[in-house]
């Protein structure tokens, strides 16, 4: 697994990928409806494209001559699974910081 988490924080660490992910996430699309808004060439696009399929956030279907790109959530589940697991961690502090400001808050209203 953490392999596979690196080779996603990996791919998500760049914004053009991010950004090609973001569109992905509102449906199918060909690499040159991905790289359309995108300021940078065709084959850089199909680079980042190909970064997205080895960390298995997208896959590329073939229709006759239509290629579309598509979202894979699993990864991003993976993702969210770990970072959940320190969240725990978050919480307490905030639990603790809460605490210590009511204690100010009791010490000024005394």
């Amino acid at each position: 697994m953490t392999d596979t988490l690196s080779r996603t924080f990996s791919a998500l660490a760049d914004p053009t990928r991010r950004a090609i992910l973001a569109r992905l996430s509102a449906g199918e699309a060909t690499v040159n409806e991905l790289a359309e808004p995108l300021p940078m060439s065709l084959p850089a696009v199909s680079r980042h494209l190909k970064v997205l399929e080895q960390a298995g956030l997208i896959t590329r279907g073939r229709t006759r001559q239509w290629r579309p790109c598509r979202l894979e959530a699993k990864p991003l589940e993976d993702v969210a699974g770990w970072v959940a697991a320190y969240r725990r961690f978050w919480d307490d502090g905030f639990d603790r910081l809460e605490e210590h400001l009511r204690e100010l808050q009791g010490r000024t209203d005394g």
